[in-house]
Parts: structure tokens; C-alpha cells; sequence
């Protein structure tokens, strides 16, 4: 694929824009997204992510005094080891840092603790295959949670047209 500006060189930077139901494409080399001020973030290893939100997240002396006495029974992991590796141990790790990798993983996952999985992008155009209703139903209920959240933050920005606007979709998809 060609970049859409100069079409000369190929895309390499592909975005997609979602904006009031319509969804729109670009697709751009590396020297015209740069130009079109378009900001490209490196992606990280997942160590790296860990890592700087271990870092990020600032936790008492107390607390951490005391998480540097705990360890697993299984593997013998602390959560100092856990800091300076980024890495957990074996399973059973999970539970014994419970309270302390919580918060760190709802800040990588955007305030959720709860894996929804995804939905295959054909899965509304093949009404015969079973399961579709359960598909539907899942797009449905993550759509609502999605304007809920849009909703929250509207109101919470003091937008109330916005907030107007989403309130009368959240209606209408519940209905």
C-alpha cells in the first residue's frame, strides 16, 4: 500500500479514526505522517511497560518495607526481584502480590480489571452462523460500557451537550 499523501512511498503509519460512528483511514509514510504532525510512538516490550509503571506507581516506605519481607512460597519471589525484573515467578505470584500488582495492572489496562477479549470484525455481516446473538450481545454491552464511560467524562468536563447527546444514545441502545 501506497502512501495516500505523496504516493510514492509505501504506508508504513496507519490510523484510524473513529469519530461520531464514522470510522476514517489514513494511510501515510513515516516522512509525510511527520509532516502532517502525526506522532509515532515506538511501541514497548511488555518488560519495559511493567517496568515503567512499577517506577510510576509510588508507593509508601511502609508498604514497601513490608512487600520486601513477603515472598512466594512456590517460587521465592519478592517484590523487590519483581521490580528489578519486571518478571513474576510463577503463578501463585499473582495472588501473594495481589494488592500491590492491582493497581499496576488496571493503570496498564485503562482502569479495567476485567479482560473482554475481541470481537471478529465479520461477525455482524453472517447472520446464519450460531452464536452471532451472543456476538451481538457482547458488541451491544461493550458499546453501552463505552458511552458510559464517554458519558462520565463528558459531564465531568462539563460538556453537557456531549453528555446530552450520549445520554439519548445509551437510551436508545438499551432499550
Amino acid at each position: 500500500m501506497q502512501c495516500e499523501i505523496c504516493k510514492t512511498r509505501p504506508a508504513t503509519v496507519h490510523l484510524t479514526e473513529i469519530v461520531d460512528g464514522q470510522r476514517t483511514e489514513s494511510h501515510l509514510c513515516q516522512h509525510c505522517a511527520q509532516k502532517e504532525g502525526v506522532t509515532i510512538k515506538n511501541q514497548l516490550s511488555l518488560n519495559e511497560l511493567l517496568s515503567s509503571l512499577i517506577a510510576a506507581h509510588q508507593q509508601t516506605d511502609e508498604q514497601s518495607e513490608a512487600e520486601g519481607q513477603i515472598s512466594c512460597p512456590v517460587c521465592g519471589m519478592t517484590m523487590e526481584m519483581f521490580r528489578k525484573q519486571a518478571l513474576l515467578g510463577c503463578p501463585k505470584d499473582y495472588e501473594v502480590f495481589e494488592k500491590s500488582l492491582q493497581p499496576i495492572i488496571e493503570k496498564s489496562h485503562n482502569g479495567n480489571l476485567t479482560h473482554k477479549g475481541k470481537i471478529p470484525s465479520g461477525a455482524s455481516l453472517a447472520p446464519a452462523k450460531p452464536g452471532l446473538k451472543d456476538r451481538q450481545k457482547m458488541k451491544k454491552e461493550n458499546k453501552i460500557e463505552e458511552l458510559k464511560k464517554q458519558l462520565e467524562k463528558a459531564v465531568r468536563d462539563e460538556d453537557y451537550e456531549l453528555a446530552a447527546k450520549l445520554r439519548d444514545k445509551l437510551k436508545a441502545l438499551e432499550q
